[in-house]
């Protein structure tokens, strides 16, 4: 004996939201129904359930463009970072690393930027100019120039 519900959100191994799923009636009364993540599969669900889509849809819309507009500010940004450097007179003594790197960019301007945004594949550790991919949305990444240079 099975219960159908219609998914209102994403359940891991079960399905996505929107999909009609067959589950054991306790798991449907204990978990799904009462965590608000299924209801029974009724016409007033899939009412419910294409208004949650079409708002979710909108806030995705919404994110997408501001990640755009993000990056195409970054676009022409340029960072300068001053760090000490060795007795060679190229090599750091520690290294620059993504924090660093989202503070300079605060610093000109772009408070949205986080660290963990920035994507290295590891600390810069000599003086020079990099280019730095900033991911701003899933979709979006934008590169930008870093001069780090002797303090």
């Amino acid at each position: 004996m099975s219960t159908e519900l219609l998914l209102l959100e994403d359940v891991d191994n079960l399905g996505k939201a929107g999909d009609v799923v067959r589950v054991a009636p306790g798991y449907a009364r204990n978990f799904l129904v009462p965590k608000g993540v299924a209801e029974p599969v009724t016409e007033a669900a899939k009412r419910r359930l294409a208004k949650l889509q079409a708002e979710r849809e909108a806030a995705r819309k919404a994110e997408l463009e501001a990640a755009q507009k993000l990056a195409a500010g970054l676009k022409d940004a340029k960072v300068t970072i001053r760090a000490k450097v060795g007795e060679d007179g190229e090599n750091l003594y520690g290294s620059v690393d993504a924090a660093q790197i989202a503070e300079g960019l605060k610093l000109v301007g772009f408070p949205e930027v986080e660290p963990s945004m920035v994507k290295l594949e590891e600390n810069i550790k000599t003086i020079g100019t990099f280019d730095v991919e900033i991911k701003v949305h899933p979709d979006v990444a934008q590169v930008v120039k870093v001069w780090v240079v002797a303090e």
